[in-house]
């Protein structure tokens, strides 16, 4: 069963990125803050129906001690689904996807730990991508700078990259909070750790949700939640995902992680197929290089 979960992991959070990327139209102003709001609303109905059947007590207390994590994980979020507005998916998920790459760093420099031969190359081989897709966006390739003004166009391209670091920092910041030795967490044991970090994301993602909410009603920002068609069938993919993710993990993680990190593949496919999304076939083969990197890496942390 863990491989039928790890397929419907990998297409879940495809499908979720394609109607994120639908969900975020240009013209709208604060639709990366209501795609905020949409995934809060569902984690946070997730989240109470995981307190009300799973037999664990939730201590109130690690929302707090999560926060740090939470918040680079809900910040990362959003301001992807700002640069979704303006950035073709089949650039902005491949960049995204680097963040692995980035925390496997971030371990090297701060807890000291050693990184092989074909570690280095792989990640020498995204670099080389990203490079490569930046030079284009900023040499003539594309028209960006002129349908969004040059500060915009920048931005926007910035996005995928903030992404990146900040979800790395997160990922980084959960090998402590994930291992029984140094975790802030309280009442925790080795049984329900993951489920206990897991709720403080997301009953924050809820509170964050509502605190938007309240924002946006200052503003005057309409918004009637029923109409977010595409955006909460993108919140409820991204935490469908996550609840197969966990029994794909548990059954042979070694294999199904770097099955999962082929989602930004499916996520290239998908925004091709519906999207229309056409790039040039140097846009193509840089992002190819970073996949081919993003892969690469998961297959050597999966037989490690």
């Amino acid at each position: 069963m863990w491989f039928v979960f790890t397929i419907a992991t990998t297409l879940i959070w495809g499908l979720a990125e394609l109607f994120y990327k639908k969900g975020a139209r240009p013209d709208e102003k604060f639709s990366h803050l209501k795609i905020t709001v949409c995934v809060g609303v569902v984690m946070g109905l997730h989240a109470v129906y995981v307190m009300l059947t799973e037999d664990f007590t939730y201590d109130p207390m690690n929302l707090i001690y999560y926060l740090p994590v939470s918040l680079c994980y809900i910040i990362s979020m959003a301001l992807s689904y700002f640069g979704m507005r303006f950035i073709e998916e089949s650039i902005s998920d491949p960049i995204e996807n680097t963040s692995g790459a980035m925390c496997s760093l971030l371990c090297v420099i701060f807890l000291h730990e050693s990184i092989g031969f074909w570690s280095v190359f792989f990640i020498l081989v995204i670099v080389a991508g990203i490079l490569g897709v930046g030079f284009l966006e900023n040499h003539g390739d594309t028209d960006r700078k002129k349908k969004l003004g040059k500060t915009l166009a920048i931005v926007a391209f910035a996005m995928p990259f903030c992404y990146a670091i900040i979800d790395a920092l997160g990922s980084f910041l959960d090998i402590y909070y994930l291992d029984m030795e140094t975790t802030k967490l309280a009442n925790v044991t080795e049984e329900n750790i993951e489920l206990m970090a897991n709720t403080s994301y997301e009953l924050t993602f809820a509170i964050v949700a509502v605190i938007l909410l309240i924002f946006m009603a200052i503003k005057g920002v309409k918004f009637e939640l029923p109409k977010q068609r595409d955006k909460i069938i993108a919140a409820i993919c991204e935490t469908a995902g996550q609840f197969t993710y966990v029994f794909a993990m548990s059954g042979n993680g070694a294999i199904a992680a770097p099955i999962i990190s082929s989602v930004c593949v499916v996520s290239l496919i998908l925004s091709r197929i519906f999207l229309k999304e056409k790039l040039t076939k140097k846009q193509y083969f840089f992002i190819f290089l970073v996949l081919v990197g993003i892969l690469g890496l998961a297959i050597i942390e999966g037989d490690a």
